[in-house]
């Protein structure tokens, strides 16, 4: 399946492209930067560079494979895009990102543009707090 994404992309099929799409794919609705999936590579003994990484994910960002996110930390990370819209809710603490798709917002938000003589082309929502997942790594044992 991942080499028939790759060539509908327009891009050629090779070995390091089909890695980190297959890890893409098993990391889920998790978000990873480019140096998460460079880590995970080499846990899988693979012997794909840091450059080639950020290269391919750009290359999948271009051709639509990728969506790449920018969250408070400044830091891009990036999850297959499946098609479907969702928004976001990220811990400030731990960095944790869960994605959430709720109408009653999505409806208000198409309300809001006709209101104002607006079409909705596209919309990003994010939300920041801290999550209260008392097993947090990153949460302050205060």
């Amino acid at each position: 399946m991942e080499d028939q994404e790759i060539r509908k992309a327009g891009l050629k099929v090779t070995a390091p492209r089909l890695k980190i799409l297959e890890l893409l794919e098993k990391c889920g609705e998790r978000h990873v930067s480019a140096e998460e999936v460079y880590r995970l590579l080499l846990a899988d003994g693979e012997e794909i560079g840091l450059a080639t990484v950020y290269r391919v994910l750009t290359q999948f960002e271009a051709a639509g494979l990728v969506e790449r996110h920018k969250f408070e930390d400044g830091y891009s990370v990036f999850e297959l895009n499946r098609g479907e819209h969702h928004d976001h809710i990220v811990c400030v603490t731990c960095g944790k990102v869960e994605e959430f798709l709720d109408e009653t917002i999505e409806q208000r938000q198409r309300e809001i543009a006709a209101e104002r003589g607006y079409e909705i082309g596209d919309h990003s929502l994010i939300i920041y707090g801290r999550c209260r997942d008392s097993e947090c790594p990153n949460r302050s044992k205060k």
